[in-house]
């Protein structure tokens, strides 16, 4: 029985650019390409990393989803007779659909009593001729029809006389088979057709994800405060999240609006999500210095005094929410970098966090690593210091 690797999202995306990339060279010596299977929780963001990963290597995509789609035509074609066609000069032979003999009669072409069943070519496919990405959701929710008619598919990249355009990449997305799911149980013949990945959550991934993709930020110190919610609980996963914190992005001051963030939680996610968020709201860590004030703003005596006074010291020292905050300013400095320049001030900023004392050692290495690592040529000053060179050696 084949096996399954565990991947999150990032890791999703960079073996996925792997398979595509070793596939083109699986084609160029007329060798099958590879399908891979990614299986994982609903919601937990299976579809949105393939469209990304679709987005970074320029590839249309085509998302069938199979627990939806009634006819198996609509996926493989309509099945149709075809004719064989001799030329009038007795040199060429064509098939052509039986709707299509007479005006093939009219140019001069003969039946020669030849015929053949195959599939027209499905509309989505029509017209396509550069590389794409088909991607066929919910694999594990179809009925044994489908299963049976994608396994040609999978194996070839094509169906009977259509194909995929060449270097086209076949993804499945697919609920796993714990009891929790209405899906049928996979075979080991369609197993060992593809690659199996088990798609997992990660807190870490999502927080990177949503500060470029502008999610509230007093929603990701929330979540990164309390991953257990999504890791642990199947009854919620980042889908519903995410919706629950895009239903709060008008809302300025939370602890004004209490009652209808309960409500709005507890219509998306859960009574016990929603109750965690509120407490989080009245022992007012909704009010936690934001990243862009910790890199951008101009009073540094003041941030420094804010974030301070968010962490605690001594015994009040709350080494979660440093956490939290270091990973936020991570994640801002890496995402503002990628379109603004690095100017001697937030360099200057960055060297102050990576050498003070606001955060923990563990902490400051982590600062400095993973901005340098993330993009060495934007942030090579903070290398000329000497202090940040020992403690990123450490």
């Amino acid at each position: 029985m084949s096996q399954k690797i565990n991947l999150n999202a990032e890791e999703l995306k960079g073996f996925l650019t792997y398979i595509h990339n070793n596939n083109q060279l699986l084609i160029s010596r007329h060798l099958p390409a590879q399908t891979v299977n990614i299986e994982g929780e609903a919601g937990g963001g299976k579809t949105s990393t393939v469209l990304q990963l679709a987005k970074e290597l320029d590839m249309e995509v085509i998302r069938k989803n199979l627990a939806e789609l009634e006819d198996v035509s609509d996926l493989v074609g309509y099945p149709c007779k075809e004719h064989e066609m001799l030329s009038k000069d007795k040199v060429t032979k064509k098939w052509v659909v039986e709707g299509s003999i007479p005006q093939y009669i009219t140019a001069g072409y003969a039946p020669t009593g030849e015929k053949r069943m195959t599939h027209a070519a499905p509309e989505w496919i029509q017209g396509k001729d550069k590389p794409l990405i088909l991607l066929l959701d919910d694999y594990s929710r179809a009925s044994e029809k489908f299963i049976q008619a994608t396994m040609t598919l999978l194996e070839n990249q094509s169906y009977n006389n259509w194909k995929l355009p060449a270097g086209s990449f076949v993804l499945l997305t697919s609920n796993p088979d714990n009891g929790e799911y209405s899906v049928s149980a996979l075979d080991n013949a369609q197993k060992t057709r593809v690659i199996n990945v088990n798609y997992k959550f990660n807190v870490e991934v999502w927080a990177r994800w949503a500060e470029k993709t502008g999610i509230d930020g007093r929603c990701v110190n929330f979540l990164l405060l309390h991953p257990e919610l999504l890791e642990k609980n199947k009854d919620i996963n980042a889908r519903t999240a995410t919706m629950f914190f895009n239903s709060l992005m008008s809302i300025k001051e939370f602890s004004t609006e209490l009652p209808l963030i309960q409500q709005l939680g507890e219509g998306t996610t859960s009574p016990e999500f929603s109750t965690m968020f509120t407490t989080f709201i009245n022992n007012k860590l909704d009010k936690l210095v934001t990243p862009k004030d910790m890199l951008l703003h101009d009073n540094e005596p003041y941030v420094i005094g804010e974030i301070r006074s968010c962490i605690g010291v001594g015994p009040q020292y709350r080494a979660d929410i440093a956490s939290v905050l270091a990973t936020r300013l991570i994640n801002y400095t890496i995402h503002y970098a990628e379109n603004n320049v690095i100017n001697q001030k937030v360099t200057d900023r960055l060297i102050r966090y990576a050498t003070d004392d606001i955060f923990t050692n563990d902490l400051k290495y982590i600062i400095i690593k993973k901005i340098i690592n993330a993009n060495k040529q934007k942030f090579q000053k903070l290398m000329l210091n000497a202090d940040v060179v020992k403690m990123a050696m450490k």
